[in-house]
């Protein structure tokens, strides 16, 4: 998959970039990543690519002129590509948005900086509009990673195991069941007997009742956004019951 990252800061990219996992999914040709400095498409020597805001007030705002020269020479390489503006005003990073992403031909990722962007760079060029959340960063640099970080996983063969995609938290709706490893006991509290057992029903029985147990306790929002089967539900009686006994 193609990513093109528009930017005014290409070095925020070169640690997050080159290692771990997005890494070793260029190394195998899973991904191809470019960086493009928007001062590069200015045209005055100063290579000015922001600029006081019409109206009055705070900061500047990244002009519409080299950010269009940009995005057009990119797209023109790569016309399949989908351009994504990132922003507070967007729609939120989820995992179903990550899924969506990651059947798209290639993303053109372009970072706002500053105010933001000229907002006509919108109405003309942009196709999706993608947030982190309800807070202010700096600049797109870190939500581009995020997008890149978050849909490469979704490409196969990214990870050690594709298995391990699938049942992220978000995967199935949930959030993930906890993970232990050696030592089988530590600081007096020991693994659950089940994860020892060897019995791959128990042990998937088990993961599951946790998984629900999670996201009952910290994001029972999402019990509402998933279809639950029947064992699901008589394991969130169990869950209940369990926990009215311990009060």
């Amino acid at each position: 998959m193609k990513f093109d990252i528009l930017t005014l800061f290409p070095g925020m990219f070169s640690g997050p970039f080159d290692e771990s996992i997005i890494n070793r999914a260029k190394a195998r040709q899973l991904i191809d990543i470019s960086l493009h400095n928007i001062r590069d498409w200015a045209t005055d020597k100063h290579q000015t690519a922001d600029d006081a805001p019409y109206g009055g007030g705070a900061g500047m705002v990244m002009k519409a002129g080299p950010l269009a020269s940009c995005i057009e020479s990119v797209k023109a390489r790569h016309p399949a590509s989908t351009v994504v503006l990132t922003s507070p005003q967007g729609r939120r990073l989820t995992h179903s948005v990550a899924l969506e992403l990651v059947h798209s031909s290639g993303l053109i990722i372009v970072c706002g900086r500053y105010e933001g962007i000229d907002e006509r760079i919108r109405s003309i060029y942009a196709e999706d509009d993608i947030s982190l959340g309800d807070f202010v960063l700096s600049g797109g640099e870190i939500a581009a990673m995020a997008i890149v970080d978050s849909v490469t996983r979704l490409i196969p063969g990214a990870l050690g195991s594709n298995e391990s995609a699938e049942t992220d938290s978000f995967g199935d709706g949930l959030l993930e069941y906890p993970h232990y490893t050696r030592p089988p006991e530590f600081n007096g509290m020991i693994v659950p007997e089940a994860l020892l057992s060897g019995n791959h029903e128990l042990i998937r029985k088990w993961r599951r009742k946790e998984s629900l147990r999670k996201t009952r306790s910290l994001r029972p929002d999402l019990l509402s956004q998933v279809t639950l089967t029947r064992e699901d539900r008589n394991m969130l009686a169990e869950i209940e019951q369990e926990e009215a006994c311990v009060l």
